[in-house]
């Protein structure tokens, strides 16, 4: 598509994999990142890794955005985790960003009304891509036969432009867009889905979580119908995954599972359980709804990523008798 231009701030795993299918796809692609994948990049290709092979594509790369001439086309795509998001939109405003549209591919609900506060042209992407990042300078994905699926709107509400640009986008590089006049109703469903996050990097992909996916959705749907809000199903059950997007493998590669565990991996020291589980926590607070396992789960993210301790540290009777005396008001603590 003549003339636009994509910058992606924070290619990890979903800015990784959407970065090198633009590029592939021949479209104009300009990076920001940070610590080692930023000098991977600007060293080298950016490797993406899928179910039908692997393929290298150079990336631009920067390190943030003041370095960017912004042009009135520029489509800016948020990436980076929630925790950092805030920082991001400081920064697109002392490098003079303005008026060019926002879209905010990311878990939760929280970073669409954080951008709002700072610009006028807001949209939410939800973002359904079965994506991995662990190693500097290459991106996993293991949805086949498209990359990903995406719902793309303005917020809070309706569609533009600016939408149907970036989803035509999407169907040119393996991937699919569709715009979505209430993309936060889809993002809420999302938002559902993203809530066993935590519980999967507590115990380990695969693991058994007992009933606490069951409790920490009921949750969840309890505040959303408290609250007045709306959600799509657009979990396993979404008929476009079945017909556009299955979970393939790739060939010498083990799934990580989700964003969480691939933070624990990481080592990072931070996770953005804080807006998924700890928006349900939220908003229960706000709409007098208890949801005791969601603040729970708030609580142990945060824990899991400052202990610094890989995926699967839990067991499922572990869980169960951390959040026994988490509820009842002991201390409770990770076993080392």
């Amino acid at each position: 598509m003549a003339g636009v231009r994509v910058v992606i701030y924070g290619v990890g795993a979903v800015g990784g994999v959407v970065a090198a299918a633009l590029a592939q796809a021949g479209h104009e692609v300009i990076g920001i990142a940070r610590g080692a994948q930023l000098a991977a990049l600007q060293a080298g290709p950016l490797r993406l890794r899928a179910v039908d092979g692997v393929t290298e594509v150079p990336v631009p790369c920067i390190a943030d955005p003041a370095e960017i001439g912004f042009r009135p086309g520029d489509l800016i795509l948020l990436t980076m985790k929630t925790q950092d998001c805030l920082d991001a939109l400081h920064r697109l405003r002392l490098a003079g960003l303005r008026d060019q549209p926002i879209f905010c591919l990311q878990n939760g609900i929280a970073n669409e009304p954080m951008a709002l506060r700072l610009f006028p042209n807001v949209h939410g992407v939800t973002v359904m891509m079965p994506a991995a990042f662990t190693d500097p300078g290459e991106v996993l994905c293991h949805g086949t036969p498209r990359l990903g699926l995406f719902d793309i709107g303005r917020f809070p509400a309706g569609s533009d432009a600016d939408d149907t640009r970036l989803a035509a986008l999407f169907d040119t590089a393996r991937m699919a867009g569709f715009v979505h006049r209430d993309v936060m109703a889809s993002k809420r469903g999302k938002l559902l889905v993203n809530l066993g996050n935590c519980l999967e990097a507590a115990v380990g992909r695969g693991a058994d979580r007992g009933d606490f996916p069951a409790r920490v959705r009921a949750e969840g749907e309890a505040v959303f119908r408290a609250a007045g809000l709306a959600w799509d199903d657009v979990g396993m059950d979404d008929p476009r995954r079945k017909n556009l997007m299955q979970m393939g493998e790739i060939p010498g590669t083990t799934r990580f599972g989700g964003s969480t565990s691939q933070s624990l991996l990481r080592g990072t020291g931070r996770v953005e359980t804080d807006y998924l589980n700890g928006e349900v926590a939220y908003l229960g607070r706000l709409h007098g709804v208890d949801t005791p396992v969601n603040a729970f789960l708030t609580w142990l993210g945060a824990a899991l990523a400052t202990a610094r301790v890989p995926p699967g540290h839990l067991d499922l009777a572990g869980l169960e008798a951390l959040f026994a005396d988490w509820a009842g008001g002991r201390a409770a603590a990770l076993p080392v």
